[in-house]
């Protein structure tokens, strides 16, 4: 693990990865727009809505930044719900973003799998989640750390 200034370089061993486990997304795909409004939803009170479009929105365009770098991964569990992180959604994981302190990563210590913060500071790193009922993990000099990445997006269905 190599810890600078407040940021984890993030150390990848792909031949410790499950067969087909990070595939990236949105390589050679064609774009898929969907239509986009100039209008806002209301959460609170409705409000009247226009019927003008504005430039059509492509997903891939909007979530993927790095498409070779990214990819999605679903979460199980509730240890990130106050980082609105929940149970069954998807994240969408950039590898090509540098992974600083204070970071949602996705990352492997001594083989387990986990999205946590990165918090790296005089006395260390620790992954820490963002739920009460769990405990950071605290990472010890003789274990190993790899980070997968930085989530950039969360993804949820309803």
């Amino acid at each position: 693990m190599l810890v600078n200034e407040g940021s984890v370089m993030p150390r990848v061993a792909p031949s410790r990865l499950p067969a087909g486990s990070l595939r990236p997304v949105a390589v050679g795909m064609p774009p898929r727009w969907l239509p986009r409004y100039t209008s806002h939803v209301a959460a609170g009170f409705p409000s009247p809505a226009d019927d003008h479009l504005e430039t059509p929105l492509d997903l891939n365009a909007h979530l993927v930044a790095h498409p070779a770098a990214t990819f999605v991964v679903k979460v199980q569990g509730d240890s990130m719900a106050g980082a609105g992180i929940r149970d069954g959604d998807l994240l969408v994981v950039d590898r090509a973003r540098e992974a600083k302190s204070g970071a949602i990563v996705v990352a492997v210590v001594d083989g387990a799998l986990t999205v946590k913060r990165l918090r790296v500071g005089r006395n260390g790193v620790r992954l820490e989640p963002e739920n009460p009922a769990y405990r950071p993990i605290l990472v010890r000099e003789d274990e190993e750390l790899v980070i997968w990445g930085v989530v950039a997006h969360a993804i949820r269905s309803y």
